[in-house]
């Protein structure tokens, strides 16, 4: 069997879908490949910034890396602007979405907030609204937010910063997206694990 053999999906029988399964299973194993070279492909996205996106995205992971985050800190922290290309408008919740399956519950919130979160640092520069991130106060995830944008995010375009390459990271973006998606174990709704490791 080369392809189903129907043409509307209510027509599909067992074994056409267990035929799709198959191949979207395998598919799925090449998710952290494709994520990887859209990160190279950031360097073509927004300019006006002393760094490209894709330094800037290597950076802040590299910056939560050093503050001795775990793994889906420093994963979601080099995904976090993975939207920027085809979601300019919502990068934030885009990134956050192909998160979800395989990180905490808490770095896909913050992942999916960071947007409004950073309007701290220039809403009131463009019309915005500077104090967005209030309509989030008393969320149990407020304060990572707070401190992810602070620490990682808006302070992460910086061309003399000595960032870590891609390949560094390439390991733990495949870790991650070899896990099981939706694993509760991974997922842990309502645990925090912290940003930085205290000094």
């Amino acid at each position: 069997m080369d392809h189903v053999k129907f043409t509307a999906m209510q027509d599909g029988d067992k074994e056409d879908y267990d035929f799709l399964t198959e191949h979207e299973v395998e598919y799925t194993k090449g998710t952290a490949d494709r994520l990887l070279s859209a990160l190279v492909s950031l360097d073509e996205s927004l300019s006006g910034y002393k760094v490209t996106r894709l330094e800037h995205s290597l950076q802040s992971a590299t910056r939560a890396e050093r503050d001795g985050a775990d793994i889906d800190w420093v994963v979601s922290a080099l995904l976090h602007d993975i939207g920027d290309i085809f979601a300019p408008y919502n990068h934030d919740e885009y990134a956050a979405t192909i998160l979800k399956p395989f990180v905490r519950e808490q770095c896909t919130w913050v992942v999916e907030k960071h947007g409004d979160f950073q309007m701290l640092y220039y809403g009131h520069h463009v019309g915005g609204d500077q104090h967005k991130r209030d309509a989030y106060a008393g969320h149990p995830y407020f304060d990572d937010c707070a401190e992810f944008c602070a620490r990682w995010d808006q302070a992460s375009f910086d061309p003399d910063y000595d960032t870590l390459p891609l390949s560094h990271f390439e390991a733990r973006v495949q870790e991650v997206f070899a896990r099981a998606p939706y694993d509760p174990d991974v997922m842990r709704p309502g645990a925090r694990e912290p940003l930085f490791a205290p000094s």
